[in-house]
């Protein structure tokens, strides 16, 4: 551990408590190098980026021979070979029904262009009322102000800013028939303002893990599509073959009329995004007059050096073992995290694919419990409740096991530390 750099702002951290930063020199595989000679292994890909492991060669050649070429290049007026390349490659592994692909630079921008996309496509057809999100409890969408507004308002992390910015039905997810009945109200009463429903199929990622059934996930759609509502699939945490499947929404075989994409979309190498739509909803921005067009351009959409970076690891998915590999990762985490239900303070374990989640009562400590991890060697970043692992799908059957065991050694160790105070 070292003393962070005095002028550096780090992410979701109080900077006023933050004393120890590990400071990383090189990655590899599922491992990172520090500069104190310390190495750790990733137990969250960095972010739910890293789908095949750091510095995988393919990537890196795809991105050396492009920045060859041409770095980079303003999407604006100009087209080029990577992003055709991409778009042909996401268009085959993805829905027949989609069709059109905007690209951008975050998971946060790709959301907000959603959101534009929607709250537009109905401008573009005259209908002016329809200019609000149907989003959910514990969902979490991104840190931009459009994004934000549509995360959970009281729990989530920016609870902060609920009274500045726009307000937006939210609704549980209607596990059950009597929240089913209520989901139906809530869209019943407000469908003709509701400009989308905007979901993260399967799991909610950051905002605790939380987990859905295939059914569920059935039923919102259509919902959606029986009131008219167009329906987003925010697929940037879950997408690329992390909860077993390509994308999330092919095991309840549905799709949305939007979906988002990002994260691992490029291997974890660059940041790139993408906003995938179908025919209909592309073709309401089409006529004459520019006022129709989505007026939104990132700067960075659609870089060569990432665009190479996604066909290379889209190549990757098709030729190694991806998703025979999520599978393996899923059997061992759930065998594995069954045993932690019995341990004091755990409320509950649950697993998805390359996903294992468990949920303890309350962390009163969470730098505690972090700097226990990387003295165990392994780097695993609890938040809210939970401690989770969503490690890279080529991490070695050893070192998944050893994240494994840090989470079995230390829960005990944070039992008799806090469980008292909880």
């Amino acid at each position: 551990m070292t003393e962070p750099h005095p002028n550096v702002w780090f992410p979701y951290a109080q900077m006023g408590q933050l004393q120890n930063v590990p400071k990383a020199i090189k990655t590899q595989g599922s491992k990172i190098y520090l500069e104190n000679n310390k190495i750790l292994i990733d137990g969250i890909s960095s972010w739910w980026t890293a789908c095949h492991g750091y510095n995988n060669p393919k990537i890196e050649e795809s991105i050396i021979k492009q920045i060859k070429k041409m770095p980079h290049i303003m999407f604006g007026g100009f087209s080029h070979e990577p992003a055709d390349n991409l778009t042909d490659n996401l268009l085959c592994i993805l829905s027949k029904k989609y069709n059109h692909v905007f690209y951008a630079d975050s998971g946060s921008v790709a959301v907000e262009v959603s959101m534009k996309m929607a709250i537009q496509y109905w401008l573009n057809l005259g209908v002016k009322e329809k200019n609000k999100f149907l989003s959910f409890k514990h969902a979490y969408h991104g840190d931009t102000s459009g994004a934000m507004s549509v995360c959970d308002p009281d729990d989530g992390m920016h609870s902060l800013f609920k009274n500045h910015i726009s307000k937006q039905i939210i609704s549980e997810i209607p596990n059950s028939n009597i929240q089913k009945k209520k989901f139906e109200k809530i869209v019943a009463d407000n469908k003709s303002k509701i400009a989308a429903i905007i979901l993260e199929p399967l799991v909610q990622c950051a905002g605790g893990m939380k987990m859905h059934s295939t059914q569920v996930l059935s039923y919102i759609a259509g919902v959606a599509k029986k009131n008219d509502i167009l329906f987003i699939l925010d697929e940037i945490a879950t997408g690329f073959g992390r909860t077993g499947t390509m994308f999330a929404y092919e095991q309840a075989d549905i799709q949305s009329d939007i979906l988002c994409l990002g994260k691992a979309l490029t291997g974890g190498a660059l940041s790139l995004s993408a906003v995938v739509t179908t025919r209909d909803v592309y073709e309401a921005f089409l006529g004459s007059d520019l006022n129709k067009a989505l007026m939104h351009g990132p700067t960075y959409m659609a870089n060569p050096l990432a665009c190479a970076a996604a066909n290379a690891s889209i190549e990757i998915f098709k030729d190694e073992p991806r998703l025979e590999q999520v599978l393996n990762i899923e059997k061992i985490i759930k065998d594995r995290m069954e045993t932690f239900s019995n341990f004091p303070g755990v409320l509950d374990v649950r697993s998805k694919g390359a996903i294992g989640v468990v949920q303890l009562k309350r962390i009163p400590d969470l730098n505690w419990l972090r700097n226990r991890f990387t003295e165990k060697g392994v780097w695993i970043r609890p938040f809210l409740d939970i401690i989770y692992i969503m490690p890279c799908f080529t991490i070695k059957e050893d070192e998944l096991n050893q994240l494994l065991d840090a989470i079995e050694q230390i829960i005990p160790e944070w039992a008799d530390k806090f469980y008292e105070q909880i």
